[in-house]
């Protein structure tokens, strides 16, 4: 455990990848076997199962510390963070570190699911008092579930890749798919018999860079393919010795979650793998529906009939990455979309769908397109090289998003919260609001899109012109207006606007304009009724 909060505490430490790039690999390089493919999941998102709640680890510090709970909230309200108020809080070790390693913690933890709270809390209890204040906040963070630290993917995969020597494409491909940490080590996971354990591993994503540039900077449009941008899930359908898996983005398996598309499998040959978007379509309409209706499918284990019927999905295919079992990546994209587009149609079923190329003769003429993209319930346009070879992750250079730029409105500050993790202190996190008639209504919230120098400014402010306190939530005068940025709008009943926005962020602090001047309800009502 000390050995990872040490990585932990380096890689928080650096904004510099090269320096986490090291750390990572020192780490992978001279940790303990069973240590490594734990520190793999954390990092990929393969947490453990949380056994205990925030309520319960609140609880049992204030029983190791003696505060009352009044305390307690007053300390978590100034901190911002459940796992470092603990860690600050609790009286000092009785040893001087954690004499069990990383992967001892996180398997004993499994073993509690179904146990009593006494022996929970003695579990827990136990391990605050082998363990340091580093140890304790990082051990913390794994139980809660808010583990979250600054690197990425293609960082992780550069890391075992020089640790392994091993080429970043070939160990994103081994490090995919169904895994279990407590049953395999790095050396098996990344071993050539390895590679393909088990018939559902899906292909690494190959991501697009957003265009900044003009298009007609990548040369002719006659080398490039240009398909609309979908706002849906990003996934792979594979089939594979009789079963069929479907994938998120994330890697999160998710087969059971879309009945439409698991009933694929006795029209799909076996040996393919279908990259694509996963969408609520009308196929009355033949055409995508709001982001909106996908979202009362996701995250529920058990679709009722109802949701089948009023978001139906269906899956828009991009691209092939496996045809007779032969991983085809490394061909150009000209060839794998024909043989998608022949699978595509001697399938022949609604819930299996490939996304249409736009015909254009010139990027003038692409542009125009574009600016019809909601039209078709788009985000924009894709632009793939057609010669181009199905990479990993985020490349520059084949791909690119060219995205139609967001819907904005200005709103007032309205109430304000501070952040978690280097934030913690600060004021980051806001809730807007837009008038109706006399009143302002609350319709969005927002916490990226400001410099650091303006989050500072804005703290500050915050702090001088707070009204009411509720928890860590601080009312504050309505004075400060935004422009806020947002993808989509849609009706809601959760919310008192009536209205949700689909990714809601500060565009630009209108320190130029009077609160009178934000807009209305009754705007944010008619851009729903236009994108309707």
């Amino acid at each position: 455990m000390h050995h990872f909060s040490q990585l932990i505490s380096t890689l928080a430490g650096s904004t510099k990848t090269n320096e986490k790039l090291e750390a990572l690999s020192n780490y992978f390089a001279s940790a303990d076997e069973r240590d490594k493919p734990w520190v793999l999941a954390l990092f990929s998102g393969r947490r453990p199962k949380r056994v205990v709640n925030s309520t319960q680890l609140r609880q049992w510090c204030m029983e190791a510390t003696a505060l009352p709970e009044w305390l307690f909230s007053e300390c978590y309200h100034t901190v911002g963070d459940l796992a470092e108020t603990i860690a600050l809080l609790l009286p000092p070790p009785e040893t001087k570190a954690a004499a069990q390693p990383l992967h001892y913690w996180l398997e004993a933890l499994l073993t509690l699911e179904k146990a009593p709270e006494t022996e929970k809390a003695a579990f827990i209890r136990n391990a605050w008092d082998q363990m340091q204040p580093n140890e304790r906040f990082v051990f913390n963070k794994l139980i809660t579930g808010g583990f979250r630290i600054g690197v990425s993917q293609s960082t992780i995969v550069n890391a075992l890749s020089r640790t392994y020597q091993l080429e970043p494409a070939v160990v994103s491909h081994m490090i995919s798919g169904n895994w279990d940490p407590q049953q395999i080590t790095l050396p098996q996971l990344l071993s050539d018999a390895a590679s393909n354990p088990d018939d559902s591993k899906p292909y690494p994503f190959f991501l697009a860079y957003a265009l900044e540039n003009k298009p007609e900077e990548l040369g002719q449009p006659e080398e490039w393919q240009a398909e609309w941008k979908w706002d849906g899930i990003r996934g792979q359908i594979i089939r594979r010795n009789g079963q069929l898996f479907i994938w998120s983005r994330g890697e999160e398996l998710i087969t059971e979650k879309f009945p439409e598309l698991t009933a694929l499998l006795p029209f799909l040959p076996d040996g393919v793998a279908i990259d694509g978007e996963i969408l609520a379509y009308d196929q009355q309409q033949q055409r995508p529906l709001p982001f909106q209706a996908l979202q009362t499918r996701i995250g529920r284990k058990n679709v009722t009939k109802k949701q089948l019927q009023e978001a139906p999905v269906a899956f828009l295919s991009y691209d092939l990455l496996e045809w007779n079992g032969e991983d085809i990546r490394l061909r150009p994209l000209q060839e794998r979309r024909q043989l998608l587009e022949d699978l595509v149609q001697k399938v022949q079923q609604p819930a299996l769908r490939i996304s249409p190329p736009i015909t254009y003769a010139s990027w003038e003429e692409l542009a125009a397109i574009r600016e019809r993209s909601r039209d078709n319930a788009s985000e924009g346009i894709m632009l793939k090289k057609i010669s181009s070879v199905y990479q990993t992750g985020r490349r520059r250079g084949d791909w690119w998003k060219w995205k139609i730029d967001p819907f904005t409105v200005d709103a007032v500050m309205v109430y304000a919260q501070k952040g978690h993790g280097r934030r913690s202190n600060l004021y980051t996190d806001y809730t807007f609001a837009v008038r109706n008639g006399d009143q302002l209504v609350p319709f969005a919230k927002a916490y990226s899109g400001l410099t650091d120098k303006e989050i500072a400014e804005v703290d500050n402010w915050v702090k001088r012109n707070a009204v009411e306190k509720f928890g860590p939530v601080r009312t504050v005068k309505p004075e400060l207006v935004f422009e806020i940025a947002f993808e989509g709008i849609a009706a809601s009943n959760r919310h008192k606007s009536g209205i949700a926005l689909r990714f809601p962020r500060i565009h630009r602090w209108r320190q130029d304009k009077p609160v009178e001047e934000i807009n209305t309800l009754d705007d944010l009502k008619e851009l729903l009724r236009q994108q309707g």
